[in-house]
């Protein structure tokens, strides 16, 4: 597994430098950072720029890259004791889904599910979670309402968030709490609504009814919390 850019690279160095397989520099840097990688014990490449942008795939690379042990994905089943997950429904921008993974790690979620799309790419959403998709538990079900009714039955408060639901500032949680989040494009489908406990929305101060979908469940999440 490749990720790149500096800023999840140095994470990797310094939180889980034994996930790192090889190191490769595209850039000059200076001898006191240079000596962190060294002391990985891994071999270190330094690539030309065409050959570093071929392994970022165009992405901005910054001249850091690692190749990385593979990291998998979990089983739903080990979320099921959790006590507030994220079911993200229909999301495929690995952009808001990194941003959603960073937020919920540093806010106390317990996990996140991935419902509704085919393939994962991991790998970008390690890159735009700035790393804190490796430290989060995550999971991916195919089928979203067979999950979604046993989470109820398992005693977890389905929240799924939509405009025609209450202000989430007058609403109370259980403990035990699932928040549920459509794409910008497409939100939730009716026949999740109606198999949820509790619809919210953020009221706005002003007329202006979207938020981007990773600073909406940014804001949901602290208020449930």
């Amino acid at each position: 597994m490749i990720v790149y850019g500096k800023q999840v690279v140095l994470y990797i160095l310094e939180k889980h430098p034994h996930l790192i397989e090889e190191i490769y520099l595209a850039k000059e840097i200076d001898k006191k950072l240079f000596s962190k990688f060294a002391n990985v014990g891994k071999k270190i490449i330094k690539p030309e720029f065409k050959k570093a942008q071929a392994m970022s795939r165009g992405g901005n690379h910054q001249g850091f890259l690692l190749k990385i042990k593979d990291i998998e994905l979990r089983d739903v089943d080990e979320l099921k004791n959790s006590s507030f997950l994220i079911l993200l429904y229909g999301l495929t921008d690995v952009g808001n889904i990194g941003s959603i993974v960073r937020t919920a790690y540093a806010l106390g979620v317990d996990g996140i599910i991935i419902v509704g799309v085919k393939n994962i790419n991991f790998e970008s959403i390690i890159r735009s979670s700035s790393g804190a998709a490796i430290e989060l538990p995550i999971a991916q079900c195919k089928e979203p309402l067979s999950l979604i009714n046993e989470l109820g039955q398992i005693g977890f408060e389905r929240v799924v968030a939509d405009m025609s639901g209450k202000d989430i500032r007058e609403c109370s949680f259980l403990e035990k709490k699932v928040l549920i989040v459509g794409s910008e494009g497409e939100g939730i489908p009716r026949k999740v609504l109606k198999n949820c406990d509790k619809v919210v929305k953020i009221k706005m101060k002003r007329e202006f009814n979207s938020l981007n979908v990773s600073a909406a469940t940014a804001i949901l999440c602290d208020r449930m919390i």
